[in-house]
C-alpha cells in the first residue's frame, strides 16, 4: 500500500523533537555527543512507536542496519586514529612542526602555514578535533594571542571535514542515503568546499593584519587554495576517498617552495599584527614554547613516511586491476527482512544489506600503513627516543581515548537516522518543510541546515547522518537538484565545525583559556555566517543545473 505519513502539526513537531532535544543537550546544556546521542535515539524510538505506528520488529531492524552502517564508518575511524597516534608517539608531528618553522622567519607565513595548511593536513589524516588540539598550542607558542590561536585553526581546517579523514563523512553519507548521481554530488560538494577553503585563507590573513596582511599573503592564498580546492575538485572525479588527503599533502609540500620565496622567507616590515604578542610574555606561553624547544627525533622525510605509504598502498589497491579484483572479491553484508509501519512505510528485505569489499575498504589501507609505519619506526628506535622527551601515553590508550567516544556517538547518530527513516519521521519532516518553503528558498537555506547539524554535534559526519535523508527527501518533493542539495548539506556541515563549541573547547584547553569559548566563537561565527550565505548562492546556481 502507498505510505500515508502524517504531516499535521503534532506529528511534525514530534518528528522534530529528537533533533530539538539534541540541540538543547549539546548546545544549551553542553552535554557530550556520547551522552546526548543515546538520549536522542531513545526519544526517536518512543516517538516512532507511540505516534508513527512503528512495530518493535521494525525498530529492531532499523537499529541493526544502523549498527551495520556504523561498522563501515568505525573501520575508518579506528585505523585513522591508530595511524595518527603511531606518528605522534614516534615524534613525527614534532618533526613536521620543526620542519615548517625552519623554513621561514615570516610570522604571517608561519601562521598561515600552521593555521591553514598544517591544520588541513591533520584533518585529512586524523580529524576528530586533532587539528585544533595540535595547532592551537603551536600557534600560541609562536606568539599568537590565545583567542586567535584557537580561532585560526577552527577556520583553517573546516573546509577539509567532508573529504578529510579519508572521506569518512562522504562514506557515511553514502551509507545513510542512496545517492542517485555520486559524481555530480561529489564535484558540486568539492566546488562549494573550495569557497570555504579560499574564504578560510583570506580570513586568517585578515585576522592577522587586515588589508596589509591580505595583500602580503595573497600569492600564497591563491597557490595553496588552488592546490587545496582545485586539487580536491579534480580528484573527486577519480576517487573522492583520497581527494582531500592527496591535496592536503601536496599543499604541505608546497610550503617548502613558498618558503624559498624572499617574500615569505624574510620578516614582513611594512605592518604589525594585532594578534601577535612578544614570545614568552606570559607564563603559559613560555611553557608552551618550552615544550617545542628540542631537536626532533626524526627528519622531515621519515615524518611523512606513513602518508607516502598510505598513498602507495591505496593507489596500488585501487589502480592495479589484478590487485583490485583480487582484493575486491570478498564482499561482506548481512540479511534483513522486510518491515513496515502502520502508516504504510515499507522497507524491503535484502539478503545482503549494503555489502562492502573488506580488503578495498579505506580502513584496510589505513591499517596497512599504520602497521608498516609502526614496524619501521620501532626498528629505528623513534618511539624510545621520543619517550625520553615527552613521556607520552601508550599507543593503544591514545587510540581508545579518541575512538571509544567517537564510536558511541557514531553508533547513536547512525541508528537514530535509520529509526527516523524506517518510522517515516524523515518523510514527515520533509513534506512539512516542502509545503512551507519555496524551492529556491530551500536551496539557499540547505547549507544552513548542515551548519546547524555540525554546530550541534561538532561533526560533519554526524550532521550528514542526521540531515542527509531529510535534505534528499525535500529535494525530491520540490523537484530540486539532489546533488546540489546534498552538496550544500555537506559543505554546510564542514563549515559548521568552525563554530562547534566542542571543537573550541579542544583549543581553549590546550592554550590555558578554558571557559572563554564564547570569545573564540565571536571571531569564527561572523565568518561562518558570511560563508554560509556564499554557499547558499552557490547552491542556488547548482540547483539550476538540474540533476
Amino acid at each position: 500500500m502507498e505510505p500515508n505519513v502524517p504531516t499535521d502539526l503534532l506529528h511534525w513537531i514530534a518528528a522534530l523533537a529528537s533533533i530539538i532535544l539534541l540541540l538543547i543537550l549539546l548546545v544549551g546544556l553542553r552535554w557530550k555527543s556520547t551522552e546526548a546521542g543515546p538520549v536522542g535515539l531513545f526519544v526517536a524510538i518512543i516517538v516512532s512507536v507511540v505516534l508513527f505506528q512503528t512495530p518493535f520488529d521494525t525498530i529492531s531492524v532499523a537499529l541493526g542496519k544502523g549498527v551495520w552502517d556504523s561498522i563501515f564508518i568505525l573501520y575508518v575511524i579506528w585505523p585513522a586514529l591508530l595511524l595518527y597516534v603511531i606518528v605522534d608517539r614516534a615524534g613525527g608531528f614534532d618533526a613536521l612542526r620543526a620542519g615548517i618553522v625552519r623554513f621561514s622567519r615570516n610570522d604571517l607565513f608561519l601562521v598561515m602555514a600552521f593555521g591553514w595548511v598544517f591544520a588541513s593536513f591533520l584533518q585529512g589524516i586524523a580529524g576528530f578535533g586533532v587539528p585544533i588540539a595540535v595547532v592551537a598550542p603551536l600557534l600560541f607558542a609562536l606568539g599568537v594571542k590565545p583567542i586567535y590561536a584557537v580561532a585560526i585553526p577552527l577556520i583553517g581546517h573546516s573546509w577539509a571535514n567532508m573529504f578529510g579523514t579519508i572521506a569518512v563523512s562522504w562514506l557515511a553519507t553514502n551509507q545513510v542515503i542512496e545517492i542517485g548521481d555520486p559524481t555530480a554530488t561529489a564535484w558540486q560538494t568539492a566546488a562549494l568546499l573550495w569557497i570555504v577553503n579560499i574564504a578560510g585563507g583570506l580570513m586568517i590573513a585578515w585576522i592577522y593584519g587586515r588589508w596589509a596582511a591580505m595583500s602580503h599573503a595573497m600569492p600564497m592564498i591563491l597557490i595553496i587554495s588552488l592546490i587545496h580546492g582545485g586539487g580536491q575538485l579534480m580528484l573527486v572525479f577519480w576517487n573522492p576517498i583520497v581527494s582531500n588527503f592527496v591535496a592536503g599533502t601536496v599543499a604541505l609540500l608546497a610550503l617548502y617552495f613558498l618558503s624559498n620565496w624572499k617574500r615569505y622567507d624574510e620578516p614582513h616590515e611594512d605592518f604589525d599584527s594585532p594578534i601577535m604578542e612578544g614570545k614568552g610574555t606570559s607564563e603559559a606561553q613560555e611553557e608552551a614554547a618550552e615544550k617545542v624547544k628540542h631537536e626532533p627525533v626524526m627528519g622531515l622525510g621519515m615524518a611523512t613516511f606513513p602518508y607516502i605509504v598510505l598513498i602507495v598502498v591505496t593507489l596500488g589497491g585501487l589502480l592495479i586491476p589484478p590487485i583490485e579484483q583480487a582484493l575486491g572479491a570478498l564482499r561482506v553484508g548481512i540479511p534483513f527482512h522486510e518491515v513496515g509501519t502502520g502508516y504504510g512505510v515499507v522497507r524491503e528485505g535484502t539478503e545482503s544489506f549494503k555489502p562492502f569489499a573488506l580488503f578495498t575498504h579505506p580502513g584496510t589501507f589505513i591499517l596497512a600503513a599504520a602497521i608498516i609505519s609502526w614496524l619501521v619506526y620501532r626498528s629505528q628506535g623513534y618511539f624510545e627516543a621520543w619517550k625520553k622527551i615527552k613521556k607520552p601515553e601508550g599507543i593503544w590508550k591514545g587510540v581508545t581515548d579518541g575512538a571509544l567516544p567517537a564510536s558511541v556517538a557514531v553508533i547513536s547518530f547512525l541508528t537514530m537516522s535509520t529509526v527516523f527513516d524506517h518510522s517515516g519521521q524523515t518523510e514527515s519532516l520533509a513534506m512539512g518543510i516542502s509545503d512551507a518553503v519555496p524551492p529556491m528558498g530551500y536551496a539557499f537555506a540547505a547549507s544552513f541546515i548542515g551548519l546547524l547539524g555540525a554546530f550541534m554535534t561538532s561533526s560533519n559526519t554526524a550532521s550528514n547522518v542526521l540531515f542527509s535523508g531529510l535534505q534528499q527527501n525535500v529535494a525530491q518533493l520540490q523537484g530540486l537538484s539532489e546533488p546540489a542539495i546534498i552538496a550544500a548539506q555537506s559543505a554546510g556541515g564542514a563549515l559548521g565545525n568552525s563554530i562547534a563549541p566542542a571543537n573550541a573547547v579542544l583549543g581553549t584547553g590546550t592554550t590555558g583559556i578554558s571557559g572563554r569559548e564564547g570569545e573564540v566563537l565571536r571571531v569564527t561565527l561572523p565568518w561562518a555566517i558570511a560563508v554560509a550565505v556564499l554557499l547558499g548562492l552557490g547552491t542556488m546556481f547548482f540547483a539550476t543545473l538540474g540533476g
